[in-house]
């Protein structure tokens, strides 16, 4: 008998161990896709890799060794089984946007659904019950960005006639996402350098718009910007060019426009003509004809165009910001380009929103009701617009009318009403001034009609994403208004969507699909009501902490100054509500002196403009007489420890003061700033306070983390050298 197990048992160790591996992603690759019937199967391989697509190398990571990843095509009525094969060493996930499926096959990890461990593979499986143009990507931290996206195309049972092609837009960075995402944090014009959008104060001068950028300071405003990351290249299907020249004169193209990108906008137009927007978010529409559309992060559209004649005709997807384009030629022979969109006019957008900006940080839309995107404030930085009077047809989604009836099913009907809430100066995006962790999830009933009213009350656009259901997008069209699952809602803006709560359990997330906007806690999450314990996070407890991690993080930052004088700094520890921050000004010598502040604060108002703190003030330096305050308090700096107590506040003209009093009973109050833009790259800091200290000096910017510098300090005299920021 022992003989007989022997085997028995070698042979059972083996196949585990050929199970485990092949979890871990080393066995033999199966096909991408299999088909028997209505199964249609699909293995993806998830692999961390290196890119150079700009002449920098860059982390990425990639599916089936693709960037973006294969494109998923499935009929509707099939059953989507997909085997993802996790061969990194970190976690990942796959969300299906825009899918109806079970909650637990959604794809949100510790939300609906487990995380793909390392090494490990994971299966999904739901049925087909719609048809349109989707797309899939990682749920998981900043991996979107890194390049893990990919087309979903849903065919109906009956073949379409017309030609097509899935065109898949993308924003791509050299730079770590984590890097992009703290910096954003810490408000850095590093980016905004990159896109000559500064709108320092020599541009206002020469541009004769110093009054207009006096007046943003004053209502404690940074520049304006469309778009808050500096992207390295923009593309079509991975690449910024492609030719497709099989197309012919006369041939109608459906294009399927998915705009898979992290947080850039994009405007879509054509040098063959007009374009027929068909469908939005896999959803029909009646053929509403345009010069060019705006597609929204995460939103899709299907378009038609036609070859009109012999040649080579470009359709194009410009970022917002316009500083760089993508392109696909379609057809052969001589380029027609589409129309080229000129450079913004920055000062003409910040005049409108000095106007649209109370000074208590509040927005006021000038009576104006604004809604589905019929009004385009940023119009007055468009030259193509104001210097023109020539027509521009652009879609809006007042124009958006669905082929078929979209009435919801009879059932109750609930309002809620959400204010998208945002600081850009710590790049803090909120629903109702509170992140996803800092509220409850919303109860829903099944049968129940939730209606949502959104007013954006932010000066940045938010393409808001809700998982697994369509909503209608109250537009004026009655029976027939649009089914959506992203709603691009523009500043100052009120819409109002609908959907039918009609599924039986599950946590559905409702979003901002601009990446480092969810990141930083702009949503939230709809619950089914008796929703049962979900077999994907057993644990549900640590799974809600997981979730709620994501808009806790803190962020490291720091701006260190060497000079001939010494190096005087800050470190600083942030997240949402918090900050752990700590100055030094360290003299050459005794005499010049030594000082520390240790503060440790809360950021109070939905402007965050205060932060109540308490902190440790450590100095020393020798002297031979007392100084005195402007209080008539001796002010010495021999050696003194104290405890101090205050708050620091935002002022007009973004000045931070800083009223504290110690435990010695020492009152002080500080004002500086640190970044006042004199030109693209030359900063000014000032600083003064009432122990009479005083401080000026220059940055020239270098690059993202260095500067040189020069300033003067009351204390330490003149120095030169260089700054790093961090």
């Amino acid at each position: 008998m022992k003989v007989f197990l022997l085997p028995v048992c070698l042979l059972l160790f083996f196949y585990s161990n050929a199970q485990h591996m092949q979890g871990a992603g080393t066995m033999e690759r199966q096909p991408l896709r299999q088909q028997m019937g209505n199964r249609v199967i699909y293995h993806l391989y998830v692999t961390d890799t290196v890119v150079n697509y700009t002449g920098k190398k860059a982390k990425a990571i990639a599916i089936n060794g693709s960037i973006p990843a294969p494109q998923l095509d499935f009929t509707e009525g099939d059953t989507a089984e997909i085997y993802v094969h996790n061969q990194m060493h970190m976690e990942t996930s796959i969300h299906w946007h825009g899918i109806i499926l079970p909650n637990e096959q959604d794809g949100v990890p510790y939300l609906t659904t487990a995380p793909v461990k390392g090494n490990s593979t994971h299966f999904y499986k739901f049925p087909i019950v719609q048809n349109g143009t989707y797309w899939y990507h990682s749920h998981t931290m900043l991996q979107e960005q890194s390049g893990m996206y990919g087309p979903l195309i849903i065919h109906k049972k009956q073949p379409q006639q017309t030609k097509e092609l899935t065109l898949l837009l993308s924003d791509w960075t050299n730079e770590n996402p984590h890097q992009v995402e703290r910096s954003l944090h810490y408000a850095t014009d590093w980016y905004a350098i990159k896109k000559k959008a500064t709108q320092n104060y020599a541009q206002a001068i020469k541009e004769k718009h110093f009054g207009t950028k006096l007046t943003n300071e004053w209502k404690r405003m940074l520049a304006m910007d469309v778009s808050d990351v500096y992207y390295d290249m923009f593309t079509i299907n991975g690449k910024p060019q492609q030719e497709e020249p099989q197309f012919k004169a006369g041939d109608k193209i459906r294009l399927r426009v998915i705009n898979g990108s992290s947080s850039t906008y994009f405007w879509l137009n054509y040098g063959g003509g007009k374009i027929s927007v068909v469908a939005s978010d896999g959803q029909d529409v009646v053929p509403a004809a345009v010069d060019r559309l705006m597609v929204g992060v995460s939103e899709t559209y299907d378009v038609e165009i036609t070859i009109p004649a012999d040649g080579s005709y470009g359709f194009t997807a410009t970022a917002e910001d316009r500083t760089k384009y993508a392109t696909i030629w379609l057809g052969s022979g001589q380029k027609h380009a589409a129309p080229a969109l000129p450079r913004l006019k920055y000062f003409e957008g910040m005049k409108m929103m000095n106007g649209m900006m109370n000074m208590d940080g509040t927005m006021n839309d000038m009576g104006m009701n604004m809604s589905l995107q019929k009004m385009d404030m940023n119009q007055v930085m468009y030259p193509e617009i104001a210097d023109s009077n020539q027509a521009v047809k652009t879609l809006n989604y007042g124009m958006l009318k669905a082929a078929e009836k979209t009435t919801l099913p009879q059932g109750p009907v609930r309002e809620l009403k959400f204010e998208l809430t945002g600081n850009m100066n710590r790049y803090v995006w909120t629903i109702d001034n509170k992140t996803v962790s800092e509220t409850d999830k919303i109860l829903i009933k099944q049968g129940e009609n939730i209606r949502i009213v959104l007013t954006n009350n932010s000066m940045m656009r938010h393409p808001m994403h809700l998982h697994g259901h369509f909503f209608r997008v109250l537009n004026g069209k009655g029976e027939y208004s649009p089914l959506k699952t992203v709603l691009d809602i523009m500043p100052m803006e009120t819409d109002t969507i609908e959907f039918h709560a009609s599924e039986k359990y599950g946590d559905w997330y409702f979003h901002c699909h601009i990446l480092y906007h969810m990141m930083s806690g702009m949503g939230r999450i709809f619950r089914y009501e008796n929703t049962p314990p979900n077999p994907q996070v057993p644990d549900m407890r640590y799974a809600t902490r997981k979730v709620y991690a994501d808009d806790r993080r803190f962020y490291a930052g720091a701006q260190i100054g060497l000079e001939s004088n010494g190096s005087d700094g800050e470190v600083m520890l942030s997240n949402t509500r918090y900050m752990l921050q700590t100055e030094w000004r360290l003299g050459l010598n005794d005499n010049k002196g030594y000082e520390s502040e240790t503060h440790i604060g809360r950021f109070i108002g939905r402007n965050q403009w205060l932060m109540p703190y308490i902190g440790f003030d450590w100095r020393y330096r020798k002297q031979h007489e007392a100084e005195k305050n402007i209080f008539g308090q001796v002010n010495t700096k021999d050696q003194r420890a104290a405890i101090c107590f205050g708050f620091q506040y935002t002022l007009p003209m973004l000045l931070r003061a800083d009223t504290r009093i110690d435990t010695d009973g020492r009152l002080r109050i500080q004002i500086g700033r640190e970044d006042i833009p004199v030109t693209a790259r030359l900063r000014l800091n000032v600083l003064w306070n009432t122990d009479k200290e005083y401080m000026t000096g220059l940055r020239y910017i270098v690059s993202k983390y260095v500067s040189l510098s020069s300033h003067y300090d009351s204390d330490m005299g003149w120095g030169g050298g260089m700054t790093i920021s961090y």
